[in-house]
C-alpha cells in the first residue's frame, strides 16, 4: 500500500496538520526566500486580484503563506487537479475555486467575481498551467474579464527560482515532485486598476491592450530568462519609463 493510501485513513484534519508541517520543516530546512515589496501589501485595505506567473507547484504554497494572515484569498485552480489523489489533497490546505481551462468557464468566472465583490481576494495564475520552459506563457483572456467586471485593485507578483525548489516532473507525476534545496526571490509590485477603453477602439484591441498591461507588470520584475514571450513587451515599458523621466527632468 502507497504512502497516500496509508495517510487517506487518517480524519482530514490530522492530514492537513500533519502536511502544514511537512511543508514549513521542508521550507525551513531547504528554501531561502527573498521578498521585495511588502510594503505594497501593507497598503492594501480592500479585496484584490494577486496575480504571478506559475513555475511550480511551490508557487502555491509560497504565495500562500504570504497571503493568508492578512488576505487568505482564494486560489483559482483547474479541475483536473481534482482528479489526482495527492493534487487533489493539497487544494484542501487553501481555499480554490475551480475552472475549466481553455474554456469559457461562465459560472466559476462569475463566482471568482462575486467572490471580489463579496470582499473576498483572489489569487490567479494568469497563464493557466506551469511553464515548462521556465519562462512566461501566454495568458488566458479571462483575466481581463474578471478585472473589468470586478473593478478590483490588480497586485502582480513576480516568482523566480520556485521552478528549480520544486522541478516539474517529466512524466507529470505530481505526487513524484520532490524539494530541493535552493533559493526563490519574490517580488511584489505595486497594486494597480485594469486600464479603460479608449474612445473608438473595438473590443479585440482593448482586450490585448488589457492583457499586455497586466502581464506586463508581472514580466517588469522579472527576470530576463524568465520573461519569455512578454520580454518585447517589458523592452517597450522601460522606453516609455525613460521617455518619462526626460521629460520630467
Amino acid at each position: 500500500m502507497k504512502l497516500m493510501d496509508l495517510f487517506s485513513f487518517l480524519p482530514l484534519s490530522i492530514q492537513q496538520k500533519l502536511a502544514h508541517i511537512y511543508i514549513d520543516r521542508q521550507l525551513k530546512k531547504k528554501v531561502t526566500i527573498n521578498i521585495k515589496g511588502q510594503q505594497h501589501l501593507d497598503s492594501i485595505s480592500s479585496p484584490c486580484i494577486f496575480i504571478a506567473n506559475h513555475l511550480s507547484n511551490l508557487d502555491g504554497i509560497v504565495l500562500m503563506r504570504l497571503l493568508k494572515k492578512k488576505f487568505d484569498p482564494h486560489f483559482v485552480a483547474g479541475v483536473k487537479l481534482s482528479d489526482d489523489k495527492f493534487t487533489n489533497f493539497f487544494k484542501t490546505l487553501i481555499k480554490t475555486i475551480d475552472i475549466k481551462p481553455n474554456s469559457a468557464d461562465l459560472e466559476s468566472m462569475k463566482r471568482i467575481i462575486n467572490t471580489l465583490k463579496g470582499g473576498e481576494s483572489v489569487m490567479i495564475f494568469p497563464e493557466g498551467t506551469r511553464s515548462r520552459t521556465g519562462s512566461l506563457n501566454e495568458a488566458k483572456k479571462g483575466i481581463t474579464l474578471i478585472a473589468r467586471m470586478s473593478k478590483a485593485p490588480i497586485v502582480p507578483i513576480a516568482l523566480m527560482g520556485t521552478e528549480e525548489v520544486v522541478p516539474i516532473d517529466p512524466g507529470n507525476q505530481m505526487s513524484k515532485e520532490r524539494f530541493h534545496e535552493g533559493t526563490v526571490d519574490l517580488i511584489i509590485g505595486k497594486p494597480f486598476h485594469l486600464v479603460g477603453k479608449n474612445p473608438g477602439e473595438d473590443r479585440h484591441e482593448y482586450d490585448e491592450r488589457a492583457l499586455n498591461q497586466i502581464m506586463g507588470q508581472i514580466a517588469k520584475n522579472l527576470r530576463p530568462a524568465y520573461q519569455g514571450v512578454y520580454s518585447d513587451l517589458v523592452s517597450k515599458i522601460e522606453s516609455t519609463s525613460a521617455e518619462k523621466e526626460m521629460r520630467n527632468d
